[in-house]
């Protein structure tokens, strides 16, 4: 992987996580846990490149966010789409992901843990977080279609520097 600044990155968050999906992962190689992610962003902030990412306080990833305050993001090729699915609805609590076939996992110069199979890593350090409020929804039908019934709590908003990113070439 070659690392590349953050302001020399020209592919399109839009379809990197709209479309094509990411893994959030945090920890370190010896333990760490992954999910898939359709939804964040990226831009500038307080001068800085960053990465916003939504994760439910349930979710096994989210333990390891709030212990280590890093997380990658990676970005696979499409053959790897259903891998992705399965890491996105199975819980690391009970399914073993660090070992799952489709993935291979490698520690990046910085010591987190990204994906031999992924197109572009980004390391991401946690500047900011935040938990959504009902209160704060100025539009209701997402509230309601996102978290209402069975769909589980608001989603924590945290906001990282993205430290590198690295292409896979």
């Amino acid at each position: 992987m070659i690392e590349i600044a953050p302001d020399k990155f020209d592919e399109s968050i839009f379809r990197l996580l709209g479309k094509d999906w990411a893994l959030i992962t945090s920890g370190d190689i010896e333990n760490f846990n992954m999910m898939t992610a359709s939804w964040g962003g990226a831009g500038v902030l307080w001068a800085k490149p960053v990465a916003t990412i939504y994760v439910r306080p349930e979710r096994y990833t989210h333990e390891y966010i709030e212990r280590t305050r890093r997380f990658t993001l990676s970005f696979f090729p499409s053959q790897l789409r259903q891998a992705l699915a399965e890491m996105g609805s199975k819980s690391g609590r009970n399914f073993d992901k660090m070992h799952y076939e489709a993935l291979t996992p490698i520690e990046m110069p910085s010591q987190q843990v990204a994906f031999a199979q992924a197109r572009i890593v980004m390391d991401c350090q946690v500047l900011y977080k935040d938990t959504m409020a009902e209160e704060k929804f100025l539009d209701k039908q997402p509230l309601e279609k996102w978290y209402g019934g069975e769909h589980g709590n608001l989603h924590d908003i945290y906001i990282a520097e993205i430290k590198h990113i690295w292409i896979n070439e």
